[in-house]
């Protein structure tokens, strides 16, 4: 029998879910101030920043949504903020536009049957483009595919620019506002595709502008200030590059080094200067480039996870979103002449003693087939000799997702509590080229499972583990990995958490919304050619192979991974004979969609997880 391991935390879980934390920060028009999603007062509210004067002030009063799935748009003169906000976690988000001076907010949309993203502001601010799956006028009996449509500052005059058969990313003004630039693919026999198009404003003359290949994924991500070239993005070379393409010629000025993954971001207002963000070994770092020369210049920050939020203060400052796997996200300003960093808004740690928390190990471990799968390895501080831990292996989303370097919360209230913890960039994930990205597709629940499977083997061989106490969790697809990793190696688990996870993919299929059934299709081909595979990795027809303790969560209201997922599966082991609350758990989540940053919802979900770990572990 295993030796009680269970420490007294130094973590105060609660508190741990309440330290403020801010999201999706964007910089006005005019530079001069920074919107974002924050929590210091327990809820979700839209808080506005001076950036000359680094006061904060809240514009919200209850009216954003608490779960965040969109972000929201500055109109050209500040005035005003386009957010989007569903009911419960459902994704059916409605837009409402509030007054950035008075806090009067406007509804602009009402459709509860649709999604709604807002995207940009046109240069007169006169209109809004928005991405959205609404019914297409002309064909209002077919379901809505993801594209661009565009309204009036006032919601009116709502009316789509395209309508292609598969979904649009995108849709940013050009400069004169004669144009939008978004991506999409037209090829149906390559789903993996994406090329860049341009749209008149009035939706007549499409064009595609930017295609380096069949089969990569090609797009924009600014527009340059003269209008004339657009800084772009292509995987074709086998990791994604940064470019900036001359619209007229069609020719491309390719940054960085090939395979170097670098994502570009924003231009500067004097159009001298593109940022991009450098992905490497689970680290992202910002990255400037001098658009006349090529010439690159990287910003003196710490190793960690780094994000451009935009130029401000005519160009002479970074605005940064910054953390490290110790240290929590914080806002902060990059000087570019002095190259200092000052924090603009920190993080706050309460009673915290920062010290507590551990840092990562970047390893590589051998996987069946010799291929070494990254992964970020956390383990309790002050293991005594002879000490054997229980030890989780956290599968990601996704699975085109990544483990990265930055603050997880997770990880460090599961180590404070006596856990060995690895997360797996197991086969699927992005940040490390375009063949390992691609490596699961069609192949959920084959190698991917292999990989998890040798993350527990790995985490046998620590001295500190204690082999016969492994759990495997995970949310989304990482849901997915659970059960099909519980199902199909049932030998190597204590214990199993899924976390919105999936267990029947053609039941996904039939209730997922057009722009998501794409995804499922690029990522394991058709539902009825491949019929056999996708019932061989839906973990529902193996449901009678299970040993492990097993605990299922899911939020009613989830559209990405409805809820009857985890109901199949908990029916289906009752037929078995499994008894809830002895053999397995289930909880559904009332108010919840797929996931959730809302405060009182995180507490719920770190309080369930640890609830459970303790009652079948020790």
């Amino acid at each position: 029998m295993a030796v009680d391991t269970r420490r007294q935390p130094r973590i105060p879980l609660e508190e741990l879910c309440r330290l403020p934390s801010f999201f999706l920060p964007s910089v006005s028009w005019k530079g001069d101030q920074v919107a974002f999603y924050w929590d210091k007062t327990g809820r979700m509210e839209l808080h506005v920043m001076d950036l000359a004067t680094k006061q904060t002030r809240q514009i919200s009063h209850g009216e954003v949504p608490t779960a965040l799935r969109a972000g929201f748009a500055w109109s050209r003169d500040d005035k005003s903020i386009v957010f989007a906000k569903d009911a419960g976690g459902n994704e059916q988000h409605d837009l409402y536009k509030i007054d950035v001076a008075t806090s009067k907010v406007t509804q602009l949309t009402n459709d509860p049957k649709a999604q709604e993203f807002a995207v940009q502001f046109s240069p007169d601010d006169q209109w809004i483009s928005v991405l959205t799956n609404k019914r297409h006028p002309a064909a209002p009996d077919k379901p809505g595919q993801l594209n661009l449509w565009k309204m009036r500052a006032d919601g009116s005059d709502y009316a789509p620019l395209t309508r292609f058969a598969f979904p649009i990313f995108g849709g940013t003004w050009s400069p004169n506002g004669d144009q939008l630039a978004f991506s999409t693919n037209e090829d149906p026999s390559n789903l993996k595709n994406l090329d860049a198009y341009t749209v008149n404003a009035d939706g007549a003359g499409t064009k595609k502008i930017f295609s380096v290949k069949s089969g990569s994924q090609d797009g924009i991500a600014d527009w340059h200030p003269d209008g004339k070239r657009v800084a772009v993005t292509s995987d074709a070379s086998g990791t994604p590059r940064a470019g900036i393409l001359d619209i007229a010629t069609g020719q491309v000025r390719w940054l960085g080094k090939e395979g170097v993954e670098e994502h570009p971001g924003k231009f500067s207002k004097d159009g001298k200067t593109l940022s991009a963000l450098r992905n490497f070994e689970s680290q992202v770092r910002p990255v400037l480039y001098d658009v006349a020369t090529g010439e690159a210049r990287e910003p003196k920050m710490d190793p960690g996870l780094s994000t451009v939020v935009g130029f401000y203060d005519h160009d002479r400052k970074l605005l940064v979103g910054y953390q490290s796997e110790t240290r929590r996200s914080e806002l902060a300003s990059y000087d570019l002449a002095t190259d200092r960093l000052e924090t603009l808004l920190a993080a706050d740690y309460g009673s915290i003693d920062r010290s507590i928390f551990v840092t990562g190990e970047h390893v590589y471990y051998p996987s069946f087939d010799d291929q070494k799968i990254p992964a970020i390895v956390y383990k309790p501080k002050d293991i005594a000799p002879g000490e054997k831990l229980p030890a989780i292996v956290h599968v990601h989303g996704g699975p085109t997702a990544q483990w990265l370097r930055g603050f997880d919360p997770f990880a460090q209230f599961l180590a404070d509590r006596g856990f060995v913890v690895i997360e797996p960039n197991i086969r699927g994930s992005t940040g490390y080229g375009v063949e390992y990205r691609d490596a699961a597709l069609k192949d959920w629940g084959g190698a991917d499972l292999e990989d998890v499977a040798k993350a527990a083997e790995y985490l046998k061989t620590l001295p500190y583990v204690d082999a016969s106490r492994l759990v495997v969790f995970g949310g989304s697809y990482g849901g997915f990995m659970t059960f099909i990793a519980a199902t199909k190696k049932p030998d190597l688990w204590r214990a199993a958490v899924a976390w919105v996870g999936i267990s029947d993919l053609h039941k996904l299929y039939a209730k997922s919304m057009e722009h998501f059934k794409y995804y499922f299709r690029e990522q394991m081909g058709d539902p009825e050619k491949d019929f056999a595979l996708w019932r061989d990795r839906s973990a529902i027809e193996f449901a009678d192979k299970l040993k492990a303790k097993l605990l299922m969560v899911h939020g009613v209201n989830d559209p990405r991974c409805p809820v009857d997922q985890s109901q199949v599966f908990r029916d289906r082991l009752l037929e078995l004979g499994k008894k809830e609350g002895e053999d397995f758990e289930y909880v559904e989540l009332a108010d919840e969609g797929h996931g959730s940053s809302d405060i009182k919802q995180k507490i719920r979900t770190f309080r369930i997880l640890a609830d459970y770990l303790e009652k079948v572990l020790n």
